[in-house]
């Protein structure tokens, strides 16, 4: 077979176009032209393709626990065939698909060890990617897996920047690092609420130092705003509404900081030396040495 034809296959199986009509209906279970039951004929009697295609029908009926098994022994009774590496592959599909994300994750892993240079190792390092990422949790728990996407994700924008999956890892990043913003607000929040200041300028600092390219900057600075007031820190209150009006002046952010910095007869500009007249050097004036 040619590799054209191979490449058509595996993406015809992982997008479940099967095409095993033979499959349907009454003559379910049969490949090649031989009634494939593993169950009363040793799985080693069947040629590498007849099990591929077993696993192939298992995915066409969502079994995709069943799919793996298949693909596994083909990696384990051929396992320098080409059959192997195609089967591999879709192993990490099949497992991906039953959300076994441990057991997806050490299939795509050892398929980039075995074929770096093959034309799939781009899905398997994406699939790598996906099955840290599809596990990320609502913002309130422990955020170890989206750091874990996040390095994943990068590998699949780095090593396979023209492949077809780096626009998906490229938004999937974005989410992801969106949601690791959106973890340091929560605490951040929580803190200011029980009126512990400098805990919560920790947290909004890293949101503005270190993801500022996400939504929830303009939050970040009117909490500074909030809590260096109540701090009596009118220079690094000033500068934080400085670059919140430069930057996000048509947000309710910018009007509600407004609001608290006149209100106490004070303007919003650069004042002081602290790390946020840095920021407003370097985000409003554009100083960056």
């Amino acid at each position: 077979m040619s590799k054209l034809g191979s490449r058509k296959r595996v993406i015809t199986a992982l997008l479940m176009a099967a095409t095993l009509a033979a499959c349907g209906g009454g003559n379910a279970g049969r490949t090649g032209g031989n009634f494939f039951n593993p169950e009363e004929i040793p799985l080693e009697t069947y040629s590498p393709e007849q099990i591929f295609e077993r696993g192939e029908f298992e995915l066409n009926r969502s079994r995709p626990e069943d799919a793996a098994f298949y693909f596994a022994e083909i990696e384990r009774l051929y396992p320098y065939s080409d059959w192997a590496r195609r089967a591999l592959i879709m192993q990490a599909f099949s497992y991906h698909r039953d959300q076994d994300y441990p057991n997806s994750r050490s299939a795509a892993q050892r398929f980039i060890d075995f074929y770096p240079e093959d034309d799939d190792a781009a899905y398997a390092q994406y699939l790598l990617a996906l099955s840290y990422y599809d596990q990320i949790d609502e913002v309130g728990r422990d955020q170890g897996l989206t750091f874990q996407a996040l390095q994943a994700l990068r590998e699949v924008i780095e090593r396979y920047p023209d492949s077809d999956y780096a626009r998906s890892a490229i938004l999937k990043f974005d989410l992801a690092f969106d949601h690791l913003a959106a973890k340091e607000m929560e605490i951040g929040r929580y803190y200011l609420r029980r009126n512990h200041y400098t805990a919560a300028i920790n947290r909004f600092r890293v949101v503005v130092e270190d993801f500022q390219t996400t939504t929830h900057t303009p939050e970040a600075l009117h909490r500074l705003v909030e809590a260096y007031l109540s701090l009596g820190l009118t220079d690094e209150a000033q500068t934080a509404g400085a670059i919140l009006g430069f930057n996000y002046r048509s947000t309710d952010w910018y009007e509600d900081s407004f609001a608290l910095l006149t209100g106490q007869g004070l303007t919003l500009e650069a004042a002081g030396d602290s790390w946020l007249r840095q920021v407003y050097r370097q985000t409003v004036k554009g100083e960056w040495l």
